[in-house]
């Protein structure tokens, strides 16, 4: 049987939080406050249903998705992940259009190459991707901003 958690923790839903609270601490740096589990109406018609970003606020209007994600052991695209990824996209679509829209990352470079997996995600999967999110990564505290 196959182990799929995170090296060194305790279970990868404690890594996801513990990036979250990170993400959320670096973005209060840079003059965001927000708060864990933001709800925010989303949908397609008229029906809109709420969906839990994990960060945001209603003023001023920012939901942010964050993923701590690598590649894996051997170098290999973490497919299921990059699947994760473009419904993070897909939610951000849904999403009322007067909210900011950030995609924070844990940086992870590719073993061997120079390309991090969100190089390689806005590379591959451009077209999954809304016009108005905004990309940055992670690197220790370090906020690295993407343009796509």
């Amino acid at each position: 049987m196959s182990n799929f958690q995170r090296e060194g923790s305790t279970s990868n839903s404690h890594v996801g939080r513990a990036f979250e609270e990170r993400a959320r601490k670096v973005l209060a740096e840079h003059g965001l406050r927000l708060e864990l589990g933001h709800r925010v109406p989303c949908g397609l018609g008229p029906v809109r249903k709420n969906h839990a970003f994990d960060l945001g606020s209603g003023n001023p209007k920012v939901i942010v998705e964050c993923k701590s994600h690598t590649w894996t052991s051997g170098g290999y695209v973490p497919s299921a992940k990059m699947k994760n990824w473009a419904e993070a996209m897909f939610y951000f679509h849904m999403a009322p259009s007067d909210y900011r829209k950030i995609f924070v990352v844990e940086r992870s470079v590719r073993p061997g190459r120079p390309e991090s997996l969100l190089a390689y995600f806005l590379r591959t999967q451009a077209h999954m991707i809304p016009p108005d999110v905004e990309f940055r990564e992670l690197n220790g505290d370090e906020l690295i901003v993407h343009e796509v």
